[in-house]
């Protein structure tokens, strides 16, 4: 199978899945779930365009995929921290109810 548009299919689709989890959800962890379906439709995109559309010994799109599952990850740690120190304060996780700031 030498064909691009299957792997774009599925990236669109999870871009479009992301988007719609970010805009619509209430709760900050769905709102992160989403941004995670965002980066991993581009991740996909990057591998695949760097398997189909560049010379064969060039793996540049796959180590950028490997920075961007890295990227996620620290991503993904730090907004969850975050989330802690907002439950503490708040006693809720949903971004409409936590928008004073304290000094």
């Amino acid at each position: 199978m030498n064909d691009l548009t299957p792997y774009l299919v599925i990236s669109t689709t999870l871009f479009c899945l992301g988007i719609f989890a970010v805009l619509t959800r209430r709760n900050a962890i769905s709102i992160l779930m989403g941004i995670e379906l965002i980066l991993n439709a581009c991740n996909l995109n990057f591998a695949a365009f760097s398997r189909f559309v560049t010379p064969p010994d060039d793996i540049s799109g796959q180590i950028i995929s490997i920075f961007g599952i890295v990227l996620a990850a620290a991503e993904a740690a730090v907004f969850l921290a975050i989330i802690l120190a907002i439950y503490r304060e708040f006693s809720t996780i949903s971004p409409d109810e936590t928008d004073t700031l304290k000094g």
